[in-house]
């Protein structure tokens, strides 16, 4: 089984591909070359259907993910099929499975049959529930027992998963000499280090990273490289351990890419504005122009209800350094599982984000519909501003014009625009 990093190392322009350009401003060959190289990846399970493909990288637009998924405390699937539903009308590229509440399986199994983009998901969260719910101690996990999780989520068809192989005992020798005010704030990765706190081992994920390699190629999964010491306040950012992660991250996606499995990088939560193109240009130059996944970046700790007008600030500079992903934030986001409003306002403000890093980047064709809104303005095209709009559901009805539809109800007759063309 050829994977598509393999095809592209081949010269084989494949369905997918031709697929994934569709509105892009590359062709199918060009995306085989950045595939190729590892600039680009395209998340596809061979055993997934779903009609959006899409692919992640250099000169393809900034694409958004949207979190879903149940806890502990609210496990109710339809609230889930609600917020799917929100994400894929805010036009999310992706979406993720974070459950860790009621049927996990069947949950994955919703998510995979009724999304319409691609699946990803955190593995390790399905065998960390399972053993809570049984009264299992963490650390009695069994590398054996999870990577078969693994490999059983991966055959389910999951087009992506986020493993935390970075995590390593020299990761935490890193941690152990900085004094982080949250030593971590990554859910895989917490438990990662409690595993190998109290078996005093190495992940097993690191230790046994060809064997995931196997899985991942077997079924065509990208690998999400996780960030586990990804700092959760500005006051911590770029610190040794989250540097020393990076570059194993950078190690292990060298090898994936040799064993012909796409991989990308997670990149950091929260990240003060100086610093985050700095840990954008880092991680491309470590890691080879490996597609950026962006968890953010938040540049401020004490925006709660508003952190996805934080994220989407921090988002737009790392977009426009040269981050490919990016994950959305909602106003729920350190406060409580989001709802359906909360899944819509974070896609929207997430693709507003990336909207703005394709200009900065200067993306062939980025700017037309600024364009485009920019004249129906000044034309007093009022259908016009709403076709040209990111969320035209909205303008449509937040707008209010006059009764001779020549200026809206701000202005009335003294808008700038018709006073303007009465010259």
């Amino acid at each position: 089984m050829n994977t598509q990093l393999d095809y592209a190392k081949a010269g084989v322009v494949t369905e997918e591909m031709r697929q994934a350009v569709v509105g892009e401003p590359i062709d199918a060959e060009q995306l085989r070359e950045r595939i190729a190289a590892g600039h680009a990846v395209l998340p596809k399970n061979i055993g997934h259907s779903f009609p959006d493909v899409k692919a992640i990288g250099r000169g393809l637009k900034t694409k958004v993910n949207a979190n879903l998924g149940t806890s502990g405390e609210c496990k109710v699937r339809e609230l889930e099929a609600k917020k799917l539903e929100a994400a894929l009308k805010a036009r999310t590229d992706s979406i993720m499975d974070l459950s860790t509440g009621g049927d996990l399986s069947e949950l994955r199994r919703f998510f995979l049959d009724n999304s319409t983009v691609m699946v990803g998901a955190v593995p390790i969260y399905s065998i960390a529930t399972e053993m809570v719910y049984k009264d299992l101690p963490l650390e009695k996990m069994d590398p054996e027992q999870l990577l078969r999780h693994i490999e059983r989520q991966c055959s389910e068809g999951l087009d992506y998963i986020t493993v935390h192989c970075g995590v390593t005992q020299a990761c935490l020798k890193k941690l152990e000499n900085f004094e982080r005010i949250m030593p971590c704030v990554s859910r895989g990765g917490s438990i990662h280090i409690h595993w190998m706190r109290r078996n005093r081992k190495e992940n097993p994920l690191y230790e046994y990273f060809d064997d995931l390699l196997e899985i991942a190629h077997k079924y065509d999964v990208t690998l999400s490289l996780g960030d586990g010491f990804r700092p959760g306040t500005i006051l911590d950012a770029t610190d040794g351990a989250q540097l020393e992660e990076l570059m194993t991250l950078a190690e292990l996606a060298r090898r994936a890419y040799a064993r012909g499995v796409q991989a990308m990088i997670e990149g950091p939560g929260h990240v003060a504005l100086p610093e985050i193109q700095a840990n954008v240009q880092l991680q491309k130059k470590l890691c080879n122009g490996a597609p950026f996944y962006i968890l953010g970046p938040l540049p401020t700790d004490v925006a709660a209800g508003y952190d996805h007008i934080t994220a989407a600030i921090g988002g737009a500079i790392a977009g426009a350094a040269g981050a490919d992903f990016l994950c959305y934030v909602t106003p729920a986001e350190h406060l409580g599982l989001p709802d359906t409003d909360d899944v819509y306002a974070g896609v929207m403000a997430t693709r507003i984000a990336g909207h703005i890093a394709d200009i900065a980047k200067g993306l062939p064709g980025a700017i037309d519909v600024d364009r485009r809104m920019s004249e129906c303005r000044q034309k007093l095209d009022w259908e016009g501003m709403v076709e040209a709009a990111l969320d035209p559901d909205l303008v449509r009805r937040r707008l209010q014009v006059t009764e001779d539809r020549e200026a809206c109800s701000m202005c009335g007759k003294l808008c700038a625009v018709k006073i303007g063309r009465m010259h």
